[in-house]
């Protein structure tokens, strides 16, 4: 089968690879639609924890191609989305709720072989169905909304919090939406990109900012005494260092953003003690892929303006290279 393998940092080609046949237990889903998330170009990139080589991959929908031995919930032609979370589900962290930070912890995509390919294995524990009045375009968008829903969780938004949230990217109108739902009175947005902000205005954000020091200036004396909320959606240190200056009294700091693995911040630990804030940490999904699915299927998330485009395979390889576009939302690359 065709697949894009990055064989090292840097290093990424179209490769013919032995078709996953399923195992007891799993099923092979032939792919059809799959998001290109921030986490695949840290991949590129060498700036995260995967091995080489490895098909990226995680945001996913397809149809099952093949089912394995006692497989019984699931039938070849089953329209499907899939958790990508590997858990071991016997370590401690496992044991008590905490599967994001199991001590075997592997995904799809991330640490084997994932969904950039024509077809991809998975437990069949992981996959959810679809409905026909689903897209795959939006069904992709599942994985996604699963570590916004797992985000919320760790937050705990008060009702009446003000937040303030860095970064109207495909993740951050996601975070934007899950907020104006989870019951925030002002949702503030920054962002370099107009077009981005736009968009923030039309899904909850109450205010934008385009990220200029002159405009941000003048939030502060808007906000002299900061936000209950303050988000990061960048994964951008500069960005996160400047995040950090909105946190008011009592404040909850949530790192969402994906950084590149040796990267690191300045925090002034007096104002962490006198100010009694909370900072919070969202690694991937931890059992949310579920209700994620059951936001986006209600329509009380709505993915479809986020897609951006579409693109092959084979162009995959020159987006994974090139520069981003400020404006663009969620590229799909389509099998």
């Amino acid at each position: 089968m065709k697949a894009l393998v990055i064989e090292a940092p840097f290093q990424a080609q179209i490769k013919d690879i032995p078709y996953p046949v399923p195992r007891p237990g799993e099923v092979t889903i032939a792919v059809r639609s799959i998001g290109i998330c921030g986490t695949d170009i840290h991949i590129y990139r060498g700036e995260f924890i995967s091995p080489y080589p490895i098909v990226p991959g995680h945001e996913f929908s397809g149809v099952i191609h093949s089912v394995g031995e006692g497989v019984e919930d699931f039938s070849e032609g089953d329209r499907v989305s899939a958790d990508p979370s590997l858990f071991c589900g016997s370590c401690p962290y496992c044991k008590t709720g905490k599967g994001n930070q199991c001590a075997r912890w592997g995904a799809l995509g991330n640490t084997v072989d994932g969904s950039m390919a024509e077809y991809v294995r998975v437990p069949a524990a992981n996959v959810v169905k679809i409905p026909d009045s689903m897209s795959f375009a939006e069904a992709a968008f599942i994985e996604p909304m699963a570590c916004v829903v797992h985000a919320m969780n760790r937050l705990q938004v008060k009702a009446g919090d003000t937040a303030i949230l860095f970064g109207a990217g495909a993740m951050g109108q996601q975070l934007i939406q899950t907020l104006a739902h989870s019951g925030v009175s002002e949702l503030v947005v920054v962002d370099v990109s107009p077009t981005k902000l736009e968009m923030a205005l039309k899904r909850g954000a109450t205010r934008c900012i385009l990220s200029q020091e002159a405009d941000l200036a003048a939030d502060r004396l808007l906000h002299p005494q900061g936000y209950d909320i303050v988000v990061d959606a960048t994964g951008i240190p500069a960005v996160i260092e400047l995040a950090l200056t909105f946190m008011g009294r009592g404040a909850k700091y949530l790192q969402f953003g994906v950084t590149p693995k040796d990267a690191e911040i300045r925090v002034d630990p007096f104002q962490l003690y006198n100010k009694d804030w909370t900072l919070l940490g969202s690694m991937a999904i931890n059992n949310t892929f579920l209700p994620a699915y059951q936001w986006i299927q209600s329509g009380r998330i709505d993915v479809k303006p986020l897609i951006s485009r579409e693109i092959t395979l084979e162009e995959t390889i020159a987006f994974l290279q090139g520069p981003r576009d400020p404006g663009e939302f969620k590229v799909q690359i389509k099998v």
